[in-house]
């Protein structure tokens, strides 16, 4: 046979300095230079395709950089005329740190980085820390703001109409999607405002026969159909007559005629205190963020400040919070735990099962396992709700044969139920996870075992399970943490009901601690409550990382199944 040279079709590489016979000939049809190299290319210089890509790839990032920059200059305007000094200086530094890492040459690395360590600040660590400073302070229903805020508020809110007050003749305009109220006083003056804008004079308005002011350019006057179509939002209009809240407000009741109004609490800026002008009390500071009488009547309105650790000791004194706060604490443990053991139970045995070798359309069987999982769990929460209703339900109507049994409405029975559709969800994941560890294990230990007269339980608790826990305990673990926190299951299922009757909070017997912090935040009985909400938010995390941490410490003793 003759020999065959691989490499054939490959001219032989040139020896320094030497020229190539006249017989022979180059592989490729482009011209070469003596020294072998293709003519139009010269070492250490870019060839055209590259430079061009290069500059593409300039102006590409110049003009994304340059569109970052203009909504960066748009925020960081915003911020300087709401004086917003300290995310000013922040948002400052962030986009010239922007600007020098993507403008200047090299720094590959940081040119990837930036991105994602910038969107872990702002929705990661700061909303952490910020979370971490609210716990610490009485943020909440009317305390929101600043005391000065407050004090604007309470004479805004607290008006009556000056008695013998003139009437104003009064117009409805809008411009955009704002309403306005455009006034006539009895001196014939007109001026124009809207809530949250004083009233500012208007000398070239139009007036009609009777010298009423109705309309102005610039803004569209409304008719009368117009004005009874959007007559809640009309009606809610309350235009300042100055800068000073003290000077009062006018109102329309019918679209026509105004009148003015004075708060019916004046502030002395002295004695930094409101007095009723009808009853005279006065209502001081009371070092909580409020007004306070001396009875410890509170005025409506407040304002944020510090409290230190109050919103933690309230979690455990307050009456109306601890007894539930505790049963909500127990129920959270046994929620979390019951259901990873639950699903892991399940999920084990459905893998083991399915696992067999001889068995027939496994396959099917496995994607059949895990249909519940490709159900988001909202759905499936509210699609279980109407399927467990005592009164219209599935469950009792069809296959119960209309009993009326309590599935949601019965502190047990609910539990129950938040269990088994909890396990409907969860045991699809703990299945996935099973069949790839099993599937993992080496079959020489199981044909060893049964060699030395094992069988199939001694197999699985001595060989299978132990080496299944290694890969799998740091799940377990974590899957505790996720039913630690699994508010979709609860708050779409039953809502957190039955709720309790010893307390005047939205609190039931199948809320756990994340619901719970659901509710406090955003008001559901007793009003929002930020700063509480956060303190709750702050003892999760503690028993939840108490918990993870003692866990896999415990798990390291697993680590000696492979050694």
């Amino acid at each position: 046979m003759p020999k065959t040279d691989l490499f054939q079709d490959s001219p032989p590489p040139p020896s320094s300095g030497a020229e190539p016979t006249s017989g022979a000939e180059p592989t490729s049809g482009a011209a070469t230079t003596p020294g072998g190299r293709p003519q139009g290319r010269h070492p250490g210089l870019p060839n055209r395709r590259s430079r061009h890509d290069s500059t593409r790839g300039t102006v590409a990032k110049i003009v994304l950089l340059g569109l970052v920059d203009a909504l960066a200059v748009y925020v960081l305007m915003m911020l300087f005329l709401s004086q917003s000094w300290g995310a000013l200086a922040v948002s400052s530094a962030v986009v010239l740190a922007i600007n020098w890492i993507y403008l200047r040459k090299g720094g590959l690395p940081a040119k990837y980085l930036a991105p994602g360590v910038l969107f872990l600040l702002v929705f990661q660590v700061f909303v952490v820390l910020f979370s971490g400073y609210i716990a610490f302070t009485n943020y909440g229903d009317g305390h929101n703001s600043t005391k000065d805020d407050a004090i604007a508020a309470i004479q805004l809110t607290a008006q009556k109409r000056v008695p013998d007050s003139p009437a104003y003749k009064a117009a409805v305009l809008t411009k955009g999607s704002d309403f306005y109220l455009l006034f006539t006083d009895p001196d014939g003056k007109a001026s124009i405002g809207r809530t949250g804008t004083p009233l500012q004079e208007v000398p070239d308005a139009g007036t009609d026969s009777t010298g009423k002011a109705n309309s102005v350019d610039g803004y569209r006057t409304l008719n009368f159909q117009e004005i009874v179509a959007n007559q809640q939002e009309i009606l809610a209009l309350t235009v300042p007559v100055s800068d000073d809240p003290a000077d009062g407000t006018l109102r329309t009741a019918d679209g026509s005629n105004a009148y003015e109004f004075k708060p019916a609490l004046t502030y002395d800026a002295a004695a930094d205190t409101f007095t009723d002008t009808d009853t005279g009390t006065v209502y001081r500071d009371n070092g909580k963020g409020a007004f306070a009488d001396s009875n410890g009547e509170t005025l409506t309105t407040g304002w944020k400040i510090d409290v230190g650790m109050e919103n933690f000791a309230r979690a455990f004194t307050d009456p109306s919070l601890r007894g539930p706060l505790l049963g909500v604490i127990l129920w959270t443990f046994t929620f979390a735990v019951t259901s990873v053991g639950l699903t892991f139970a399940l999920g084990l045995f459905l893998a083991v099962t399915f696992n067999r070798e001889d068995l027939r359309g496994k396959k099917v069987y496995r994607i059949l396992m895990i249909l519940p999982y490709a159900f988001p769990a909202f759905l499936s929460g509210l699609v279980w709700s109407g399927i467990l209703n005592p009164q219209f339900g599935w469950l009792n109507q069809t296959l119960l044969g209309g009993a009326t049994i309590g599935w949601l409405t019965d502190p047990f029975l609910a539990k129950i139920s938040v269990l088994v559709v909890n396990l409907w969800l969860g045991f699809p994941y703990m299945f996935l996870v099973c069949t790839g560890a099993l599937q993992s294990l080496p079959t020489e230990l199981d044909e060893a075992a049964r060699m030395d007269g094992a069988g199939p339980w001694r197999v699985f608790r001595s060989i299978k399970l132990p080496l299944l826990l290694v890969s799998i305990a740091p799940l377990l673990i974590s899957s505790f943490a996720f039913n630690f926190n699994n508010f979709n299951v609860i708050y779409m299922l039953t809502g957190g009901g039955p709720r309790f009757a010893d307390t005047d909070r939205d609190i039931g017997a199948t809320d756990i601690l994340i619901t719970l912090v659901y509710k406090v935040a955003f008001g559901q009985g007793t009003g929002r409550d930020y700063g509480l909400a956060s303190a709750l938010a702050i003892i999760i995390f503690i028993i939840v990382a108490t918990v993870s941490a003692i866990s896999f410490k415990q798990t390291k003793a697993l680590e000696d199944v492979n050694s």
